[in-house]
Formats: C-alpha cells, sequence, structure tokens
C-alpha cells in the first residue's frame, strides 16, 4: 500500500515528462554527466581532523548495514574505478532485476540506491525508488521519515528535476503563515538552533559592554526573532541601555520575504524596543548579499560595530562553484569594515564540496540526528512535527541530494572549514564567555539530556548525542 508522501506528488509532473523509460534511453548521457560533475567537484573534509566534536571516533556513524557500501564508496570519485569489477554494483546480486530490496531496511535501500544511481544506472535506482516509495511514510518512527524525503531527493536526481522541485517546495510567493511558524516552531523545539541564536546573542551582549552606540549589521534576519530576544535581554541590563541601530540586508527577489519586505520586521522589532525603553533604529538595504558594499551599510564614527552570520554563509557560492567566491569575498568585505564583533552560526555538516554519494550519506547521517531530535520533542502524530520537516528541512534534503553546480543552495561546512575561512580573512577568534556557556548548559539540562554542548577552540557545539549539528563562534 502506497505511503502518503506530498514530495512524491510534487514530483508527479515531472515524472510524467521524463519518465524512467524515456531516462533509459538516455542512460549514457546521464551516467556520463554524473561522473563528469563528480569528478569535478572538490574533497572537503575539516581541515583540523577534529569533526568528530562527541568522542565518537568517526565523523559520520558508520555500522553493520553501511559499512560495506561506503568502503565501494571510495571508487566513486573516478569514472574509470567506478566501472571496474570492484563496482558497487558488482556487489549486489548477478541478477539484472534488483530483487531482493524488499527484505531491507529503508536505510539500506537508500544507501543501495544512491550508490547504484552514483553510477548512473538509472533503471535499476528507479526500481528501488519505487519499493522504497512502499515503505516509507511521513508519519512514520524518524527512520521512515527521513527515508520518505530523501528517496523523493534521489527521484528529483535521477529525473534532473532537482532545481524545479527545490523550487516548488520553496514556493514562488512569499512564505505562508505555516511556513513562518514552521520556521519559529523549529527553533522553539529543536534547541540546537534555537542554543546557536542565544550563543550569537550572548557574545553580542558581552561586545556591548562600555559602548554608548551600537550598529548591528545582519545579512539574512529573516523574521527578526533573533533581535527579539536580544532587545529583551538589552531592557534588563543595569543602567542606561546603548542606542542600537539594526541594519538588515533584504535581497527584494527573495521568495522568503513577507509582502512588505523587512519593513514588517523592523516595524515590530520598533514597536518592542519602544515599549520596553530600548533606543532602537532599524534601516533595510535592498540588495542581494553578494552586491552590498560597505558604502551602502552608513556605517557612523562612534558606533561599535557587529556582524551577525546566522545560517546565511553556507548560501554563498565558494570556490567549488565560481570563479568568483562570493562567501570569501563577503568575509573579506566585512573585515574591511573593522568591526568589533562578528557571530557565525551554522549547521555543522559538509554538504559543499563532496561528491554525491558521500554527501548522501552525511546527509543522512546528520538529519537523522535531527529527525531523532523532533522525534523527542514533539509527539509522533504531532501536526506542528509534520510542518517542521515537510517545510524547513524537506526542501535542504532534496537541495542537497538533487542538485549540483549553482542549483545546489544548502552548501554546509563543517566547523574546521568556517575557521579556515575566518582565520584567512584575517578574523581572530572570540572564544565564549563562560557566563553564556553556564546560561545555555543551564537551559539544556531543561530539555532532553540526549542534547549535549561542547566547547571546541572557542566554538560551541550543539549536538543530539554523539552529532554535533550546530556550532556558533565569535571573532574579531
Amino acid at each position: 500500500m502506497f505511503l502518503y508522501c506530498p514530495i512524491h506528488f510534487l514530483l508527479k509532473d515531472y515524472s510524467e515528462i521524463q519518465s524512467p523509460d524515456t531516462l533509459d534511453s538516455d542512460s549514457d548521457k546521464m551516467k556520463l554527466k554524473l561522473k563528469e560533475l563528480e569528478r569535478a567537484l572538490l574533497a572537503d573534509n575539516d581541515v583540523d581532523g577534529d569533526d568528530d566534536m562527541f568522542g565518537t571516533g568517526l565523523s559520520m556513524e558508520v555500522d553493520g548495514e553501511w559499512s560495506d557500501p561506503i568502503r565501494m564508496g571510495s571508487h566513486h570519485d573516478s569514472p574509470k574505478e567506478s566501472s571496474s569489477s570492484g563496482s558497487y554494483l558488482d556487489s549486489v546480486s548477478g541478477n539484472k532485476e534488483v530483487s531482493h530490496v524488499s527484505s531491507q531496511t529503508p536505510k539500506q535501500m537508500l544507501i543501495e540506491c544512491a550508490a547504484i544511481l552514483s553510477e548512473g544506472h538509472i533503471e535499476k535506482a528507479s526500481a528501488i525508488i519505487n519499493e522504497l516509495r512502499q515503505k516509507v511514510s511521513i508519519q512514520g518512527d524518524p527512520p521512515q521519515r527521513i527515508a520518505a524525503y530523501m528517496v523523493e531527493g534521489l527521484a528529483a536526481r535521477m529525473a534532473a528535476s532537482g532545481k524545479s522541485l527545490y523550487k516548488a517546495l520553496r514556493c514562488k510567493e512569499p512564505p505562508s503563515s505555516d511556513r513562518l511558524a514552521a520556521m519559529q516552531i523549529l527553533f522553539e523545539v529543536c534547541p540546537c538552533f534555537k542554543f546557536g541564536f542565544m550563543a550569537a546573542n550572548g557574545a553580542i551582549i558581552e561586545a556591548f559592554k562600555g559602548e554608548k552606540r551600537v550598529h548591528i549589521i545582519d545579512f539574512d534576519i529573516s523574521q527578526g526573532s533573533q533581535y527579539i530576544t536580544l532587545i529583551q535581554t538589552i531592557a534588563k541590563l543595569p543602567g542606561k541601555p546603548p542606542h542600537l541601530r539594526l541594519t538588515g540586508v533584504d535581497d527584494p527577489e527573495s521568495v522568503q520575504r513577507l509582502n512588505g519586505g523587512l519593513e514588517i520586521v523592523g516595524l515590530r522589532l520598533e514597536k518592542l524596543a519602544e515599549i520596553l525603553g530600548v533606543p532602537f533604529e532599524f534601516r533595510a538595504v535592498p540588495s542581494r548579499t553578494s552586491l552590498v558594499a560597505p558604502s551602502m551599510l552608513d556605517c557612523k564614527p562612534g558606533e561599535a560595530l557587529i556582524v551577525n552570520f546566522a545560517f546565511l554563509l553556507h548560501h554563498m557560492p565558494d570556490e567549488s562553484v565560481s570563479t568568483i567566491n562570493q562567501r570569501d569575498q563577503l568575509l573579506r568585505m566585512v573585515k574591511s569594515m573593522n568591526p568589533k564583533l562578528v557571530t557565525v552560526v551554522e549547521q555543522d555538516v559538509n554538504t559543499n564540496t563532496s561528491p554525491f554519494f558521500p554527501r548522501f550519506i552525511e546527509a543522512y547521517s546528520y538529519y537523522s540526528a535531527v529527525f531523532d531530535s523532533l522525534d523527542a520533542t514533539l509527539p509522533r502524530e504531532s501536526q506542528d512535527r509534520m510542518n517542521v520537516e515537510r517545510q524547513c528541512l524537506a526542501r535542504d534534503i532534496v537541495n542537497i541530494i538533487a542538485c549540483e553546480g549553482e542549483e545546489r543552495i544548502e552548501r554546509y561546512e563543517v566547523a574546521g572549514k568556517w575557521r579556515a575561512r575566518m582565520i584567512m580573512a584575517g578574523f581572530k577568534s572570540c572564544p565564549m564567555s563562560s557566563n553564556v556557556i553556564d546560561t545555555i548548559q543551564k537551559l539544556i539540562k531543561e530539555y532532553c539530556d540526549r542534547y549535549k554542548l561542547k566547547e571546541d577552540v572557542g566554538a560551541l557545539h550543539f549536538g543530539w548525542e554523539d552529532k554535533s549539528l550546530i556550532v556558533a563562534s565569535a571573532w574579531s
């Protein structure tokens, strides 16, 4: 019996246009394209080799179900080796039809399908996808739910519709109230995201000391939730609060904005600041982040400048995508403005330059931990949980799995790589204060004890059990 998955129906139009039968005749072309893409991609490991933040000894979970395919996966970086007698396909049944998959777990079927697809075998991958769709459900346990979304990512990659599906998930209109509510719920019920914002705010508050005027620049302010908390905290500080000026960069073409853009966000924050007695000024800069220049940001003498990068930098293309390295270019531009503090909050996973097959495995490991954590905080039948996973997580998963080149937007990096980029741009690490760490540590205890906090090389890592999910750091 087919179990409902909304992404499957979003894919239906694309699969009808380009069915597996049609794709089979172009399999050689697709295979060549995939191999060329994989060969062009770069390795992207944590430069310090310390991405295992919680002492597992591995950067991602590897158990009996994964170990053999991972070993075989070492061949997939080379087109010559991927077609050799040591390929993954030779390790499975010699039959032309993949007939044994029905007895496997969804996890086993996913990794087999990804391995087969990485070798360009569209028909075999299609057979596994069809069986997987019968075994997974967005209403099941965490392994079933993540499989329900990841299988559609594989289907989108197979049908070369990843970009179209990603756009469909993001929607062309401004986000609905459901989408905005889902994002807020994600930050509340998955504490790792919430704690990342709290760590950044804690570092910002520390930088307020001794300052009469502070100017914060945020290149992706979203709905301004981080600054609601920040203004509330400022209002409680002893003495007269400093004058806060907040500049939000707003991409006019972004689908993530409400009607009216950041003006609505600014008005809401101004009203809150007025009620709480915090001197506050908001300014929106309508521009794509890559086009922002210091002259557009209206920095003034006598202000302490703070720049906040919360879940923004991974959207900036780097040297693996274009000769114009927007990611490092932005960091160097910010450094040239001589800020007192720069805060960085990012998801701690490598989906940037790793080839498709290892990227798929890493994404599964990472999002499995996220789905598990949601299962611990929201009941299985919760509509909020389903909305969070569908509105906030599914779109990222599909983009990571299905897209390549400029079409792949969700390009996360591990903590060591961010650290290297910041140092190369001229920044120095500012370890989080003991006050910030102690405050968050106390709050973590109010949640499930499977959430973890670890400090490493000045950065705070928030994780679920032994998996680091979010990393927050501060720089000067």
